[in-house]
């Protein structure tokens, strides 16, 4: 004897099911809609007729057969005109149903208005293009010879994502064939070229090199221009260190020279291949809809996000109980499994609801005031309330997101350890980031706050975290340490 866990081929759908996130939901959904004939897409209006199809009365016809039997009719009826009156009942001008300007203003429709000043065509139009191909497509418009056109196309393809050029000059020289005879001034002139390309600063060796190409290409006219490309050519080191006492006294300028210096260079790009995107944006779409109505918060989903579906009523009417031919049986099977995808999507949605009124429930705080009122919870909590497994809840929050007065947000973003506080109660580690987030904006930047600082600043308002605690959630941030936040006032 012994104990065997056995998953339904059902089962194992609608796990499969919950775990998709609602993008990958539709192509699942489309899928189906395209293999299983019984399934389809159920509108609002729709209203199928269930009468047999297969009756004899005129009524239940099918509509191309009636078509067929006017169109027979009017055609027997015109035959028996005489050629005079069939000429004579033809006007000249036949009338139409559309005009051209209607189709002109159809095909256009998408088109911006005179008055529409926010219409974006690439937004619409524009596919994700990458650095290469954007340098490529200058390259054909520069006059070049056949080897310096080569040249440049290797250089091109040895420059990251980032703008910088990744190999040296030496290692791409060296990888020409040597009957070409290219000699290292050829790709550093060359390399000249290709920096005066877009975005600025691209196809740089080093940080201060990307800088200074910027600077160059703004007018020569725009204040502190001598002493920007002076720091980020000798002192670019010094700068990143936020040495500042050592920029002014080798430099030899004042504190507020200074200041005025380093927002010029701030006001560069350091990362220039950064402008280029190339990749397709991508979209989120909620799965639960979450908004106050009065006093209370309620919980819905997206309607739109996921299509409704039903069996087809009259291919369900084919099926025939006692026949046990081939194409029967595979209409009886593709119904079971129409009935089984749908109860999948049922289950899902009925699931999803439950995890997501639960979350709101334990969550309104955040809801009315924000992160720092985030309580602490956890997986179990949820599989408690709903009676569920927590593996179950895992694959319910996982790419799934609410829509929520504050902005969109996964569901496990509600998920968060706690941290006790003085007073015998807990904090979330999502509050926590919030409050450190809150300090760090107001502090002093010539005097920035330092993780033991704000460890110190949190105990006073009762919460209890270490110095590494702070350190790692600061971090998780994207918040420099305060030796990288100092600023010149």
């Amino acid at each position: 004897m012994g104990q065997q866990l056995t998953m339904t081929p059902q089962l194992q759908q609608a796990i499969r099911l919950l775990q998709l996130s609602t993008l990958d939901l539709q192509q699942e959904i489309q899928e189906a809609l395209e293999s299983n004939p019984m399934l389809e897409r159920q509108e609002d209006g729709d209203d199928f007729d269930n009468s047999d199809p297969m009756a004899d009365n005129a009524e239940n016809k099918p509509a191309a057969e009636v078509q067929d039997n006017s169109f027979q009719e009017s055609t027997t009826s015109a035959d028996t005109l005489e050629d005079g009156e069939w000429s004579e009942r033809i006007p000249n001008e036949l009338p139409v149903d559309t005009a051209w300007e209607d189709i002109y203003q159809t095909s256009a429709s998408s088109l911006p208005s005179n008055d529409d000043d926010e219409w974006d065509f690439t937004t619409r139009t524009s596919a994700g293009e990458s650095l290469q191909s954007h340098l490529l497509w200058q390259l054909n418009l520069a006059p070049m010879s056949d080897t310096d056109r080569l040249i440049a196309v290797t250089l091109i393809d040895s420059i990251n994502g980032q703008g910088y050029l990744e190999d040296t000059l030496e290692e791409i020289c060296a990888g020409f064939d040597p009957e070409l005879d290219i000699e290292l001034d050829e790709v550093e002139a060359v390399l000249h070229r290709i920096q005066q390309f877009e975005p600025a600063g691209v196809a740089a060796r080093t940080l201060g090199e990307c800088l200074l190409l910027q600077l160059r290409q703004l007018p020569a006219s725009t204040p502190w221009m001598a002493e920007a490309k002076r720091l980020v050519t000798d002192f670019i080191d010094l700068l990143g260190s936020r040495d500042y006492s050592q920029l002014m006294r080798r430099m030899k300028i004042k504190e507020d020279e200074l200041r005025q210096v380093i927002e010029l260079v701030q006001s560069l790009n350091p990362r220039p291949g950064s402008q280029i995107e190339s990749s397709e944006p991508e979209y989120v779409v909620p799965d639960v809809i979450v908004r106050k109505d009065s006093d209370r918060w309620l919980v819905e989903l997206n309607q739109e996000a996921i299509p409704r579906l039903r069996v087809n009523p009259q291919y369900a009417g084919f099926v025939r109980r006692a026949d046990t031919s081939a194409d029967n049986t595979f209409m009886r099977n593709q119904l079971q499994e129409a009935r089984w995808f749908i109860k999948s999507l049922q289950s899902r949605n009925e699931t999803l609801m439950k995890v997501a009124t639960q979350i709101v429930e334990h969550q309104r705080g955040f809801l009315d005031h924000g992160d720092e009122a985030m309580k602490p919870l956890v997986l179990h909590d949820i599989a408690e309330a709903v009676g569920m497994h927590e593996s179950t809840i895992s694959r319910v929050t996982t790419q799934k997101y609410m829509h929520t007065p504050r902005g969109i947000y996964e569901l496990k973003y509600f998920f968060s350890s706690h941290v006790s506080t003085s007073e015998g109660g807990e904090c979330s580690s999502t509050a926590i980031r919030a409050i450190i987030k809150k300090l760090v904006a107001a502090e002093n930047q010539k005097k920035p706050l330092s993780d033991s600082k704000i460890a110190g600043l949190l105990e006073a308002q009762g919460i209890q975290v270490a110095r590494r605690t702070v350190a790692k959630y600061r971090e998780s941030l994207g918040i420099a340490p305060s030796s990288e936040r100092k600023r010149l006032m």
